[in-house]
């Protein structure tokens, strides 16, 4: 599972980068279109730069639950013991599980709801872009089973 989990990591983070890469292609055509007489003004850009950054905030927040470095607000009072480390990231962890399922239950009924939709400038099936929701809901569980585990070899040694 171990070997598994690193992959589907490694493909995030290569995911990542190249949505990174492919947001700069549209971008630079509507800024370079706009100063330079000679490149036409291509309406998709705009639509297809939306339709990348949306997929780089949920696979950069996927990667995040991953690594640990999501956002995190200090309620809890800093934790003084391994065990309270432990439980604190629990609470945290349940919190996002909670947002991943929001966006699992209410993703597919998203997806669903794009199955005939087509974007307007790229003529593109919203159903690419709309998946990510779903996708970033099952990811968040597959990361946060395995810091669970993590969390509760944690508690369990310092008891």
């Amino acid at each position: 599972m171990k070997s598994f989990l690193n992959g589907y990591f490694r493909l995030l983070q290569f995911a990542l980068t190249a949505l990174m890469i492919l947001l700069i292609v549209p971008v630079s055509l509507q800024i370079f279109s706009s100063y330079v007489g000679f490149i036409p003004r291509y309406i998709w850009t705009e639509e297809m730069a939306r339709f990348c950054f949306i997929w780089i905030v949920l696979v950069g927040s996927i990667i995040a639950v991953r690594e640990g470095t999501h956002f995190t607000v200090d309620l809890l009072p800093t934790a003084s013991t391994e065990r309270q480390v432990g439980l604190w990231n629990l609470f945290a962890d349940f919190s996002i599980f909670l947002t991943a399922m929001v966006f699992l239950i209410w993703g597919w009924d998203f997806v669903a709801s794009s199955l005939y939709q087509t974007s307007e400038m790229a003529d593109m099936p919203m159903v690419y872009i709309y998946a990510g929701w779903p996708i970033a809901g099952v990811s968040y569980i597959i990361f946060l089973a395995e810091k669970t585990a993590k969390n509760i070899k944690l508690i369990r040694s310092t008891e």
